[in-house]
């Protein structure tokens, strides 16, 4: 696949840069270096006149919309309370007056939430994907939008995966993004996604 790259019908969605995922000791200091990534990324976005979207894991204090993912994480309402610093944005992202902060009661930027409203406000159809974690929340997010029919990039070097079942971090990235790749986006590097944005006639800083 190889779409069509329209800034003004572009969104970026950065998934959950929050405190918690980023400064996980288990990515071995990885997250801030990513984050960095994202933040000249999105500086591209934006004079480029894509919009940037940045979500939050949220859910109520009370748990009363934490449902089967309460039961799974039983930590969710104490972890990710809006007020928990671990929920926060970690304080070196880039947030512009220009973006939307959007909060999420689950791995998927589009449930239960008004992101597909938004979009499509917006004359949106295509959407980037970056953020933490490449298989949980990055890839929900992805397969919620192709399904929703929005056209997805997904950045190979933007997102970093969790490991779970023992598995190392290559091969969770790998498996996920040959999936993706597959079935539900088109997965570039920011560089190659830079040069798509530059070839659509967009002067940007790199």
């Amino acid at each position: 696949m190889n779409f069509p790259v329209i800034p003004a019908r572009m969104a970026l969605i950065n998934v959950d840069m929050q405190n918690i995922f980023v400064e996980n000791p288990k990515r071995e200091g990885k997250g801030p270096s990513l984050l960095e990534r994202i933040n000249d990324f999105a500086s591209i976005c934006r004079a480029a006149g894509i919009l940037v979207i940045h979500t939050r894991g949220i859910v109520r204090d009370d748990g009363a919309n934490a449902g089967v993912f309460g039961e799974i994480y039983p930590p969710a309402t104490e972890v990710f309370s809006k007020n928990a610093p671990s929920a926060a944005l970690h304080a070196n992202l880039m947030v512009d007056e220009r973006d939307i902060i959007l909060d999420k009661p689950r791995y998927g930027a589009f449930h239960a939430t008004d992101l597909e409203l938004i979009l499509r406000s917006h004359g949106i159809d295509t959407v980037i994907i970056t953020g933490i974690a490449t298989n949980v929340c990055c890839e929900t997010t992805a397969r919620e939008a192709m399904v929703r029919d929005f056209r997805v990039f997904f950045l190979s070097d933007g997102t970093l995966p969790t490991t779970p079942g023992g598995l190392s971090a290559d091969e969770v990235q790998r498996a996920s993004l040959a999936t993706l790749g597959a079935l539900f986006a088109q997965v570039l590097t920011m560089d190659e996604m830079i040069e798509k944005i530059q070839r659509a006639g967009v002067e940007v800083e790199v």
